[in-house]
């Protein structure tokens, strides 16, 4: 895709440079917007912002990072802060683009890639942003420089709704009146990266503003895997001591080129593509207007509409496992068309209960989704890597043209009751009606009308006996439905080559998860914190994605009973001029109901190419061990440093699910990240970035599938007339450096010397 106009983010900087004449004016914002600041005092408990809730009362291991810690680590997308910082969180690229990742969280995955079983839902500004399609979420659509603060809430938390599995991650944007000024941040370096970031926010009297607006591309450190992202946000509020409204835009145009996973025996090359070209491209509007007003000092009444359109055009190039030379493919070209829409109302109660502290929250939900979906074949041949369309049958054939819609409505309510000073007790519940309707449009028997419905429940307590020491115990319930995705791609007799050709498929059933966890946590001094957990979570009627083929060839199916069950640790706090935060997580993943999958490509696969799964074996792509230090240190009051330190354990390769492949394990690894901040005065800062410091070499995923491309220590087997199959992983990115300059508008000029005497 090219820019017909000017770009969303080209657009900003005019936008920009005109709002910056107006005054800037900071005042306190109305409490029930506390959410929206960079200081994290509260956490959010419900899909819609309001009041919020104090740690101390939440039953659950919730991590938070506020804009200040994002920025100061400058990471691509939020998917990279996640990954280098909250506890139990990895990422997987599997395409080699760096707004692609799939991110981890317990076991639970939020993937922008179809294929990818979702279980985490992520909220932006209480607007569920899982695309209606597949559930998937897209991190190129989430600016990062607009993000106040987010909140990771662990567990099968039901007042979030579908897809609160293993967790809930919500995102609340900056507001003029919290984030006054205007800045310009460019920077550039390996992999022809560079970008340009603006933002700008103030108050005048009872309005405030925010706009922000980026504009980045990059060549790819992988041949052919290069990505232009434009965003552009924007926020206009109103607000008094007693109401706050705020209309909120996001427009993001975005074209990202991936690369496949490449065979062992090729990695000695990791640039070079398994096959080209694979592209994703975004084009977003999405508009929000949440509003809150205290009816009386203990009743809030809040509520949101929103309207959410996103078209996503694809293309996927996909060897066939052939000796002949050329060699055959498909070229696959998918258009996802979906609107989605809706809102919710939430009325919050603050009023003493029997003369005991209490806080009541109810409300109910609509999210409707409607999809236009397509997709087309060509015959092609490959060239080098690169798949072209076959010169005697070079045309597009329509394989798929499917219709969805999804009504999603929920009913939610929460109370906390304090029994006393110390002891507080937390009853949740949501009723969810899923209903999921297909039509075909091209006479393939597509035609499906599903209905899902289900109440989920949580109770918790927390037991606080000082300031510095807390303990809780909670048990939730949630769900999610089957995608009309995973409805149209079920029959383990015709798998589907994602996201591509469709079959009338068995109907899929609800997954419902069930979380137990405890927990402690508490002060060491003053700047210390720290907290641990266990948890178990168990899932009924799971589904995965049972993978046949390298090229994302399988079908979904139930697989029974899953368990994540595990363990987590944390502290972090400061020591004048050091500040240290450490997290770890233990995962054990696992199948608790035997079941058989067709993986031909799995060496202990029977003749007919099915592996027999028992109970116990290990969830592929899911590391047991993960480890998150980050250390930074001022120099001096202009100059500091800071590092992060990631490591992850093995994990089994998908496509392996009993385990038994004779490839073994995906390795695991230790990688190191480093920046550095220089305030050249008060106007400008410099600052620069290396990931992977020490260059090391790794993979963060790994899947089994047959190898057609001639390469060092192929072996052909003439028994089954192919390639033998082998372990494909996506490499990781070698060392890279960025260097980049801010300049802040608002702020006073002063020399070097003067800011490292303050």
């Amino acid at each position: 895709m090219q820019d017909k106009q000017l770009s969303p983010a080209k657009a900003i900087f005019a936008a920009v440079f005109a709002i910056y004449a107006l005054p800037h004016e900071v005042c306190a914002a109305n409490k029930a917007e506390a959410l929206e600041t960079d200081t994290v005092e509260v956490v959010s408990t419900t899909p819609l912002p309001s009041i919020g809730t104090t740690l101390d009362q939440v039953p659950a291991n919730v991590q938070a990072a506020s804009a200040k810690s994002i920025a100061e680590q400058h990471p691509l997308d939020l998917s990279e802060f996640m990954d280098s910082n909250l506890g139990s969180v990895t990422t997987n690229n599997t395409v080699a683009n760096p707004y692609q990742s799939d991110v981890s969280y317990r076991g639970f995955d939020a993937s922008p890639l179809l294929g990818t079983p979702q279980g985490i839902s992520v909220f932006v500004d209480g607007v569920r942003v899982n695309e209606p399609f597949g559930d998937v979420v897209n991190w190129d659509l989430i600016p990062a420089n607009a993000i106040a603060n987010i909140n990771l809430i662990p567990g099968s938390n039901p007042l979030f709704g579908l897809n609160t599995l293993g967790g809930a991650l919500s995102v609340h944007t900056k507001s003029g009146s919290e984030f006054p000024g205007t800045s310009v941040t460019a920077y550039g370096g390996s992999w022809g990266r560079r970008a340009i970031e603006a933002e700008s926010g103030g108050k005048n009297g009872d309005f405030d503003y925010y706009f922000a607006g980026n504009t980045f591309k990059e060549d790819g450190w992988r041949d052919h895997s290069d990505s232009r992202v434009d965003q552009l946000f924007g926020k206009v509020g109103w607000q008094n001591e007693t109401t706050d409204l705020d209309l909120t835009m996001t427009l993001a145009d975005t074209n990202l080129h991936g690369t496949q996973a490449v065979p062992r025996s090729l990695l000695n090359k990791p640039e070079v593509p398994y096959s080209y070209p694979d592209s994703i491209g975004n084009r977003l509007a999405f508009f929000n207007l949440k509003g809150s007003h205290f009816v009386s000092d203990d009743v809030l009444i809040a509520g949101n509409v929103y309207y959410r359109h996103n078209r996503i055009s694809g293309f996927n190039s996909n060897v066939i496992g052939d000796i002949v030379i050329p060699r055959q493919a498909i070229n696959i070209k998918t258009s996802t068309d979906q609107d989605g829409y809706g809102g919710t109302a939430q009325l919050t109660l603050l009023g003493d209960l029997m003369s005991h502290k209490n806080q009541f929250t109810g409300g109910g939900s609509i999210d409707l989704g409607r999809t236009d979906f397509s997709s087309d074949t060509q015959d092609a041949i490959v060239i080098g890597r690169q798949t072209v369309a076959n010169p005697a049958n070079p045309d597009f054939v329509p394989d798929v043209r499917l219709k969805a819609k999804n009504d999603y409505y929920g009913l939610y309510a929460t109370d906390t009751f304090s029994i006393n000073d110390q002891l507080s007790a937390t009853a949740s519940g949501r009723y969810n009606l899923v209903k999921v309707k297909l039509d075909d449009q091209l006479g393939t028997a597509l035609n499906g009308d599903h209905t899902f419905h289900r109440f989920n429940p949580a109770v918790g307590l927390n037991y606080n006996p000082s300031k510095t020491l807390g303990f809780y115990g909670a048990y939730n319930e949630g769900m999610r439905a089957p995608t009309p995705v995973e409805l149209t791609c079920a029959d383990p007799t015709a798998p589907c080559t994602l996201p591509n050709a469709f079959l009338a498929d068995p109907s899929l059933k609800q997954v419902v998860s069930k979380t137990w966890e405890g927990g402690a946590r508490g002060k060491l001094a003053d700047s210390w914190h720290w907290n641990s957990a266990i948890y178990h979570t168990q899932l009924t009627d799971d589904i995965q994605f049972i993978t046949t083929g390298a090229g994302g060839t399988g079908f979904f199916q139930n697989v029974g009973t899953t368990r994540r069950q595990g363990l987590e640790l944390g502290i972090n706090g400061k020591i004048e001029r050091l500040s240290l935060a450490l997290n770890y997580g233990f995962v054990d993943a696992t199948f608790q109901t035997p079941f058989d999958a067709n993986s031909g490509s799995n060496s202990s696969a029977d003749p007919s190419g099915v592996i027999h799964v028992k109970r116990g074996d290990h969830i592929p792509g899911i590391p047991s061990q993960t480890l998150k230090v980050r250390v930074g240190y001022a120099l001096t009051a202009a100059w500091d440093i800071g590092t992060n330190i990631v490591a992850a354990s093995s994990q089994y390769a998908r496509g392996d699910e009993n385990n038994k492949d004779v490839n073994g394990r995906v390795p695991g690894y230790t990688v190191v990240h480093f920046d550095t901040h220089y305030r050249i005065n008060q106007n400008w800062q410099l600052f620069a970035k290396i990931n992977n410091v020490f260059d090391t070499t790794y993979s963060t995923f790994g899947v089994l599938g047959d190898n057609s491309l001639v390469g060092p220590g192929h072996t052909f087997d003439p028994d089954s007339n192919n390639w033998v199959a082998e372990q494909f992983r996506s490499p990781a990115a070698p060392r890279a450096g960025w260097v980049g300059l801010r300049f802040d508008f608002d702020k006073p000029k002063s020399s070097a010397s003067k800011v490292d005497s303050d």
